[in-house]
């Protein structure tokens, strides 16, 4: 049964049963790091069976929430995401026995303030996964399976290649209208919503997952003139590597909630378009790919927590 192999015989299962292998594995987001991935896929596996109408190659309702709690899960687990009671007392019943060699420690800020600079949301392997599939040679991707996100070769540009934009744009069209009517259900956008829930829900309803980015604010280079707090933190919001939003807030909570908030802004306008800007990273210039809408800014972006682009070429991971 598929639901009992979760142990080291996965691969041998898989390779006896190809097809199941095949459609599993075009579930594996983009920037998911072979632990990540591992993991989540024996999540799935164990938890088929409990999903009735779940059938290898079919969609479903049922397969869009298993797909749903293993990304929650796998959230828990790599990034420290914490969701409502119900919901931890969920995936951590779906989860019992899976184990995760050498899971990430999250701290929180009263255990104390985490590293100077460190990406929080990921470690060292999701880095080291998303730029070794990123630098995947041209037959390699052309024998990924259907439903896994486009890629290219890295180049020597600091930066996103040209295509970056029309690649990640039709994800983003699919996002917008998953927001819209999340948005409508809700009674519309408004300061009293739950904005990383709806974000994080609309993201995953789409097959992907949300990265933050995490850095407290006395770090942080090219700030608004008029901010002139030092306590609290900055969070960084992105999807598919594409910048969404940058909040700041007395705690990492505070800062993810305002985040979010300013994701959800830009898909107030008829549409919203993946781009290639100019921000700061570190005091200097690069590249970045952003989410905008149609609304002119009379101000520069943010100063970029993180430039995945930029850290995959240089082999930087969590510092």
């Amino acid at each position: 049964m598929a639901g009992e192999r979760c142990g080291d015989d996965v691969s041998d299962y898989l390779s006896q049963n190809p097809q199941l292998a095949q459609w599993i594995e075009s579930f594996r987001g983009y920037c998911e790091s072979n632990k990540q991935w591992s993991a989540r896929r024996k999540f799935l596996l164990r938890n088929m069976e409990a999903f009735s109408t779940v059938k290898p190659g079919m969609s479903s309702s049922s397969l869009d929430r298993l797909l749903s709690l293993s990304m929650v899960w796998a959230n828990h687990v790599f990034l420290g995401c914490s969701y409502p009671q119900a919901v931890m007392d969920k995936i951590k019943e779906m989860g019992e026995g899976i184990a995760v060699q050498d899971p990430p420690v999250h701290k929180t800020t009263k255990d104390g303030i985490m590293a100077k600079g460190k990406r929080s949301a990921t470690d060292e392997g999701d880095a080291d996964g998303c730029a070794k599939r990123a630098k995947a040679t041209p037959n390699e991707l052309e024998s990924r399976p259907a439903g896994r996100t486009a890629t290219w070769t890295v180049t020597q540009k600091a930066g996103p290649p040209p295509q970056a934009p029309a690649e990640h744009q039709p994800f983003f069209n699919r996002l917008y209208k998953a927001v819209a009517w999340k948005l409508v259900s809700a009674g519309g956008f408004g300061p009293n919503l739950d904005h990383f829930e709806i974000l994080r829900s609309c993201v995953e309803s789409c097959k992907q997952t949300l990265t933050c980015v995490f850095v407290p604010l006395k770090d942080i280079t090219g700030l608004p003139a008029a901010r002139t707090q030092k306590d609290g933190h900055v969070c960084e919001i992105r999807c598919q590597t594409v910048y969404m939003g940058t909040g700041y807030g007395r705690d990492e909570s505070a800062a993810k909630a305002m985040a979010s908030k300013e994701a959800l802004k830009v898909f107030q306008g008829r549409k919203v378009t993946v781009k290639i800007c100019r921000r700061r990273y570190k005091g200097r210039d690069v590249e970045d790919l952003m989410l905008l809408d149609e609304q002119p800014r009379s101000q520069g972006f943010p100063p970029a927590l993180s430039c995945p682009f930029l850290d995959e070429q240089l082999g930087v991971g969590s510092s």
